[in-house]
């Protein structure tokens, strides 16, 4: 083996289900294609997969161009729950609750329209989605709030701050965690 070449981890079992970990309260639930004689049918939401139990209150869509990245964002009150309909997203994910037991760990999740999938993120959970594909993404959101134009319930970081050790890459490039 050549020196510095690294091993990749494991990412499906023998039934090419994602083995992956997560972060403390982060929820996800891979949803399947079902192809029909006429087109495609996706389900994008349904109850039982959300254990917040919170109605939806607030739908909203994000179009993030090739390469885009959004990153990064918090909440002290709402839980988003994400699910992208078109493209290719990576997610990363950063455990900033001090009472967490997976406080201070950084997650990456891969999701899009050949594998959708539906991630719900808790409160205190720093966020950032990057687009991977060579079109554009789409991404829903279903927040627990609705967005309050008054006092949003929105704190930021930029992409590459120190206080999160992770390294945004270009697409195509392994993650680099710092």
């Amino acid at each position: 083996m050549l020196q510095g070449a690294t091993k990749d981890e494991q990412l499906v079992d023998a039934e090419w289900q994602k083995v992956a970990a997560g972060l403390d309260g982060v929820v996800t639930r891979e949803v399947l294609h079902v192809p029909r004689d006429h087109g495609v049918i996706t389900e994008l939401y349904r109850p039982e997969w959300d254990p917040t139990e919170l109605p939806i209150v607030h739908i909203y869509q994000s179009r993030l161009f090739p390469g885009a990245i959004g990153a990064w964002s918090c909440h002290t009150r709402n839980v988003d729950r994400l699910f992208c309909n078109q493209g290719h997203l990576k997610v990363v994910l950063y455990d900033g609750r001090e009472e967490s037991p997976t406080h201070g760990q950084v997650a990456e999740i891969f999701i899009g329209e050949t594998r959708p999938t539906f991630v719900v993120i808790p409160v205190g959970i720093w966020h950032g989605v990057q687009n991977l594909g060579a079109g554009d993404a789409l991404v829903l959101n279903y927040p627990t709030h609705a967005y309050d134009y008054e006092d949003p319930d929105h704190w930021r970081l930029p992409a590459d701050t120190d206080q999160i050790p992770y390294t945004w890459r270009a697409r195509g490039m392994r993650k680099d965690a710092r």
